[in-house]
């Protein structure tokens, strides 16, 4: 390599340090305890009041409607322990840990640990191919090499995956429970595997009582299906717009850190509303650049990236929630219905 390869690179590395010095200088990595205060006091509030309403209502098919307020409730349990999964909330890990352990493996039945694991592979290799899990998703197929791989009932799902996408996102609630308790038993490394299996066990065992005592069998299972898959849709559908249909890298490239997290990540443009129904998930820039910083801050944090962006000719992308999810699609139906994909179907 020359040396004016290796300033080129050394330049480079430094864009990140000089901005990181810029977002820590403005206080934009200070915790906020308050607002999580809130967040958390509104949340389980809603919960409890939910439940009461659950238990007057009885056995009654407007449960459906308790069903899909819950789902609400628990994706909202979901961001609130993935931001304790990147330590924004307290500084102190186990601090954090106690919070996710909470509202993951107690109040919405998911392995904190597992999913912390497997989200910061994610974050060290966005849309980074053989590296990053959230891009190999059976059985969809992100990649042309993934689709060419696919053979029979395989093949036929991936070249119509970009329809069947959101009804998919049905049983992402169902997938996270199971790879939960494949992870608690199994013997991979969890930090609090013990005080894991009681609290996944006591979940499963509370919800599924509560379901059965006060509704009729039939009731209960449509509770669970529609609780459960609005639970996938919702979560799913925020998860989304993040990364997909934004650029693929080859498992070799060289990318320094800030350019491979902007490149590959998608902001959602909206209000505080959205805000809080994604969780601020559509700062997903801010979040991949700085993922201990607090979700309030996200979007204080937001002008000042992208104009340093803009000034080092980084691509910043950003769109509404619609034109998002269009583009993930897109690029669905352009992996399925690609020559790949054809020769995939042949074989």
């Amino acid at each position: 390599m020359s040396d004016t390869d290796l300033g080129a690179r050394s330049e480079r590395g430094s864009d990140y340090a000089d901005l990181s010095r810029l977002v820590r200088g403005v206080g934009l990595l200070d915790r906020r305890p308050g607002p999580y205060a809130m967040w958390v006091t509104v949340v389980l509030g809603c919960l409890g009041l939910v439940g009461v309403v659950f238990v007057r209502l009885g056995q009654s098919w407007w449960q459906t409607v308790t069903a899909a307020t819950v789902a609400v409730l628990f994706a909202q349990l979901a961001f609130l322990g993935h931001d304790a999964g990147h330590r924004q909330i307290f500084r102190s890990r186990l601090a954090n840990d106690v919070v996710g352990l909470v509202c993951g493996n107690l109040l919405i039945g998911i392995s904190y640990g597992w999913w912390v694991n497997k989200h910061n592979r994610h974050h060290a290799h966005p849309n980074t191919e053989g590296q990053d899990p959230d891009i190999v998703v059976a059985p969809l197929s992100f990649t042309p090499g993934q689709a060419a791989t696919q053979r029979g009932l395989g093949a036929l799902f991936v070249r119509h995956q970009a329809a069947l996408f959101f009804p998919l996102l049905l049983l992402e609630g169902l997938h996270l429970h199971v790879n939960s308790v494949r992870a608690v038993v199994g013997r991979g490394r969890l930090r609090h595997r013990p005080a894991e299996v009681g609290l996944l066990a006591l979940h499963l065992a509370g919800y599924l009582t509560a379901v059965f005592l006060v509704l009729s069998v039939p009731q209960a299972i449509v509770f669970i299906l529609v609780n459960q898959g609005l639970f996938g849709l919702y979560l799913g559908s925020s998860f989304a717009p993040n990364h997909k249909g934004m650029p693929i890298l080859a498992e070799a490239d060289s990318l320094d850190y800030l350019r491979r997290q902007v490149l590959t990540s998608r902001n959602v443009r909206g209000g505080p509303l959205l805000d809080a129904l994604l969780g601020g998930l559509n700062y997903q820039i801010e979040h991949h650049l700085f993922p201990s910083m607090p979700r309030p801050n996200l979007r204080h944090a937001q002008p000042l990236i992208r104009k340093y962006c803009g000034e080092h000719g980084i691509a910043y992308h950003e769109t509404t929630l619609i034109r998002s999810w269009a583009q993930a699609l897109a690029h669905l139906r352009m992996i399925g219905t690609g020559p790949n994909r054809t020769d995939g179907e042949a074989g």
